[in-house]
This record gives C-alpha cells, sequence and structure tokens, in this order.
C-alpha cells in the first residue's frame, strides 16, 4: 500500500494494489476508486485533500508491516531537538 500526496493539485491518492487501473469512479464529491480488470478497487484518489484529511499525521495502528519505507522525511522542527 502506498499513500501519495500531490500538493501541486492537493490530491492524495492511496494505491492499494500494484495492479493497473482500467477504470474509475467517482464514488462521492471528490473521491474516485480506481479498479483493475477484475472490478476489484486497486486504489482511491481524495481531491481537495487538504480540506477533508490531515496531510500532517500518518496514524498506523495493529497493522502486520513487514517492511515501511519512509521516502521524504518531514523538516525536523530546532525546538523538538532541544
Amino acid at each position: 500500500m502506498n499513500f501519495q500526496n500531490y500538493p501541486d493539485t492537493d490530491m492524495l491518492h492511496i494505491k492499494l494494489d500494484d495492479r493497473i487501473s482500467t477504470e474509475s469512479e467517482e464514488v462521492a464529491p471528490g473521491i474516485v476508486l480506481d479498479y483493475d480488470e477484475c472490478n476489484q478497487v486497486i486504489g482511491i484518489e481524495i481531491e481537495d485533500a487538504s480540506k477533508s484529511v490531515d496531510l500532517n499525521r500518518l496514524e498506523v495502528s495493529a497493522l502486520p508491516i513487514s517492511n515501511f519505507i519512509l521516502n521524504k522525511e518531514a523538516p525536523v522542527m530546532q525546538e523538538a531537538l532541544s
């Protein structure tokens, strides 16, 4: 699973699987589901994400994660280091 934020378009994309999207459907205002060729949901797009999602925080609970990758670190505030 991959969370990708696109600040220039204010979109959050949650990729559930690496399969190729063959169809998309807006299921609610600003929420688009991506489907594969077997009609399985493989992605979720949230438009105007900063208005409905706190993009500064990601909390993961009770998931069997064996590999956690952080591609871009958030800047460290100097006060936090004191």
